[in-house]
């Protein structure tokens, strides 16, 4: 069950960070970059000179993503450690630059670390005339007012919830850190959790708060989900492998963010509106319908005090199944979570193009028998593209594929087949002689 330290309530501790909002700023300001509110203050200030385009261009080279796996974890449950994501918490959680670099020695090179502090200090100053000082009434009396909304709500309450549906752990003496900085012009927030940290850009005249702590909940619901214990994990697992229906392998991969939705857009909004949104929940059609579809099972849970369990599982992938039969052959849905295997690495640009979405994604450019046992360890959608020596490697690939077994095929001959394997992720096999990889692909049933 949920360890609750000392017998106290996690700390919900709501502040604004120069230094992450600088760092932010930065990012923002990159080539790489859409159009944004803080690009297009920059470029009609007088600070859009050779010399600070120059300490964008130099920030923008940084390698500051870093990440590792936790190896001993069931595939997928539970998140990689992004360096990037240590260094903004240090960024929120130190008293300055110094006590940053301090904090972040050994996270990636002493050189680049020096020169991102750098950047930061030289931004500092623009930052502020630009985009801080210009709003800093407006947000300042906004923070004030996040605060007392929290307070007042007993927001961390919601965190505690999280920890007995989830069956998961956190050591209360650790407080939440939670970041705000300002978001000009502009309607919405953001919105991203890592760590002991929720950071978000608020706009300026944002009045209701249920939106932006409903999508703050769901962002730290993940975070509950990921420190799982390795037990529990492994429990979860087992339960949707041993589960008969051929969807569970697909609503496996939908978990984490459906109950996030359900639990973060569904219980917490209702909680805080007093009555259920009945907008979209969630910008993506698989994730809103089915977070919208377990939501009475979830609450049933929540009202219950009960831990998620085999019978949650069970129901959860029952309704999958009911419900939404075919979502197990939308391409739209099943290449949010792929492994792709292709001897021409701009395909791995259209296929992100074409299927922007993605929650989990790994990407190989030899076609050879250890990176095809690579692929066969995970429980991805399975996507291998052919275009030369087709008729050698489409032998290999029949060969470690046992669904393949019978199965002709015609090498001089194009073709885009879908074919579902035992571990009841497709298989997606491209033979490409004239056609695009996109005509291939839409040319799939």
């Amino acid at each position: 069950m949920a360890t609750l330290a000392f017998g106290q309530k996690v700390t919900f501790k709501i502040k604004y960070s120069e230094q992450l909002a600088v760092f932010v700023f930065l990012q923002n300001l990159s080539e790489n970059y859409p159009e944004n509110v803080f690009k297009t203050e920059f470029q009609k200030s007088k600070y859009c000179t050779e010399k600070y385009k120059n300490i964008i261009s130099k920030f923008d080279k940084l390698t500051l993503d870093y990440s590792y796996r936790f190896e001993e974890f069931p595939y997928g449950s539970k998140k990689s450690v992004q360096t990037e994501d240590i260094l903004k918490k240090n960024l929120i959680e130190s008293k300055d630059l110094k006590d940053f670099q301090v904090r972040s020695i050994g996270i990636i090179s002493n050189k680049t670390l020096s020169d991102l502090a750098e950047s930061i200090l030289e931004f500092t100053p623009i930052y502020n005339e630009l985009i801080y000082n210009p709003n800093k009434e407006k947000f300042e009396k906004q923070l004030q007012e996040i605060t007392k909304y929290s307070n007042e709500h007993q927001i961390e309450n919601y965190f505690e919830t999280g920890l007995l549906f989830y069956n998961s752990s956190w050591n209360n003496s650790i407080p939440f850190e939670i970041a705000f900085y300002p978001l000009p012009n502009s309607k919405g927030f953001t919105a991203q959790a890592f760590c002991n940290n929720f950071i978000s850009a608020i706009q300026t005249d944002l009045k209701s708060y249920k939106d932006l702590f409903s999508v703050m909940l769901h962002e730290t619901f993940h975070i509950i989900y990921d420190e799982q214990s390795l037990e529990v994990k492994t429990e979860i697992d087992n339960y949707f492998k041993e589960n008969k229906s051929k969807c569970s392998n697909y609503a496996y991969q939908l978990l984490n963010e459906a109950l996030a939705t359900a639990l973060g857009n569904g219980y917490v909004y209702e909680q805080l509106d007093g009555k259920i949104d009945t907008q979209d929940w969630y910008n993506k059609k698989y994730i809103n319908l089915m977070a919208k579809q377990i939501y009475p099972l979830v609450k049933e849970y929540i009202n219950q005090k009960k831990s998620i369990d085999k019978d949650l599982i069970d129901n959860y992938i029952k309704l999958y199944e009911v419900n939404f039969p075919n979502w197990i052959n939308e391409l739209d849905n099943i290449m949010t979570y792929r492994y792709v295997i292709t001897e021409n690495e701009k395909d791995f640009k259209t296929i992100n193009q074409m299927f922007r979405y993605r929650s989990r994604s790994e990407y190989d450019s030899q076609i050879t028998e250890s990176s095809i046992e690579e692929m066969k360890k995970t429980p991805l959608t399975k996507m291998i593209i052919i275009s030369k020596d087709n008729s050698e490697k489409l032998k290999l690939v029949k060969s470690k594929f046992s669904a393949l077994k019978n199965w002709k095929f015609k090498a001089e001959k194009e073709f885009a087949e879908k074919i579902f394997l035992d571990d009841k992720s497709q298989l997606i096999l491209l033979n490409q002689k004239e056609s695009t990889i996109e005509t291939l692909i839409k040319s799939i049933d």
